[in-house]
């Protein structure tokens, strides 16, 4: 492969993208004494939000007062789910508008949280101008909350998400990308953040664990599946190896992967998150597995973390390219009908910082 080329990293045209920002802050006694009753604090805020969400051109905007983490997907149609700790929202960036509050009644927050979905066409290349309206927002409604110097934290979450096997379902078709930083990305389009950002980057893929491939590891009936774990996450860890990727975890407990960077968060994991934490600037950290050996999951889940000798000022095609060769060599060992089976790769860039 030319220098040129490993410079970025080729995914099919039918690559899906995201970008969502969250920002919320406590909800102190001195917030709330400023109100009635709780009620009346959620829909005042709410209300207030909508107001310069609109004037900001925001128009998926969603105020959370439930402590429960948003996720983001992409769908032709759009829905909310809520699980005891997600809500999940699914939409069409291109077509979806919604202001929503979710609450419980008698429930109060530990946070309010406000949760901004990216509209329109060309999310990635749009993503500064996005960021920018928010900072925009935040300035305007700083001065209009009951309490002043409120610390707000602002988490901008971005992806691309592609099926590894989408060539064998006849998806020839491919497009370049460099995949720049974010930070870079965004001064280049004058959007400037504060000087102490966070910032991760990494990829988490999703097999499912249909009936080829239980055949193929479960040699007989088994209530005990620590081979079959162990396997896995051996043949994966060998594979990303070979590609000079050592940041890596292997998540087959049936809970949903959540990358922190561990140098700045503690880590407490839950009923519905495995937590995996990663100090980008560590070289070598030991690979990271968790499982429950007394059930065979539905999905293996896998997390590639990249570090900062992996961000180049090209971006990281380059990193993407060894995971995919890594990917590759990682599902040739396993029984996978690539033509049905979807092998979901998702690209995630976060940063956060405080307001």
């Amino acid at each position: 492969m030319s220098v040129s080329r490993q410079k970025k990293v080729y995914l099919p045209t039918a690559t899906r993208k995201n970008q969502y920002i969250t920002i919320g802050f406590p909800l102190t006694d001195e917030y709330l004494n400023a109100y009635s009753d709780l009620e009346t604090c959620y829909d005042e805020f709410s209300k207030l939000v909508y107001q310069l969400a609109e004037k900001q051109e925001l128009y998926n905007v969603h105020v959370v007062t439930t402590d429960k983490l948003p996720m983001v997907r992409y769908h032709s149609e759009a829905y909310c789910l809520t699980t005891d700790e997600q809500l999940r929202f699914f939409y069409n960036p291109a077509h979806h508008e919604a202001n929503r509050l979710h609450s419980v009644a008698g429930f109060r927050a530990r946070k309010l949280r406000i949760v901004f979905l990216a509209t329109g066409n060309d999310l990635r290349s749009n993503s500064a101008e996005f960021h920018s309206h928010v900072k925009k927002f935040i300035a305007e409604l700083k001065p209009l909350l009951p309490v002043k110097n409120v610390p707000i934290k602002v988490r901008d979450h971005q992806h691309i998400s592609y099926d590894f096997f989408a060539k064998a379902k006849g998806l020839k078709e491919t497009y370049g990308y460099k995949l720049r930083a974010v930070d870079s990305r965004y001064h280049r389009r004058h959007c400037e953040l504060p000087e102490n950002v966070s910032t991760l980057n990494y990829v988490t893929i999703n097999i499912p664990v249909d009936r080829r491939i239980k055949k193929q590891l479960l040699a007989n009936d088994t209530t005990d599946f620590t081979s079959v774990y162990q396997k896995v996450c051996d043949k994966f860890i060998e594979a990303t190896k070979s590609k000079q990727l050592n940041r890596v975890a292997v998540v087959a407990n049936g809970k949903i992967p959540l990358v922190r960077n561990s140098k700045y968060e503690q880590l407490t994991s839950t009923n519905e998150f495995q937590m995996v934490g990663f100090d980008p600037h560590a070289e070598s950290p030991e690979p990271i597995c968790h499982w429950d050996a007394n059930k065979l999951v539905d999905v293996f889940r896998f997390v590639i973390v990249a570090g900062k000798s992996d961000e180049t000022d090209e971006g990281y095609g380059r990193f993407m390219n060894q995971v995919e060769e890594a990917i590759r060599v990682f599902t040739n060992e396993f029984d996978i009908d690539k033509e049905h089976a979807d092998v979901i790769l998702r690209f995630h860039q976060h940063i956060s910082y405080k307001a």
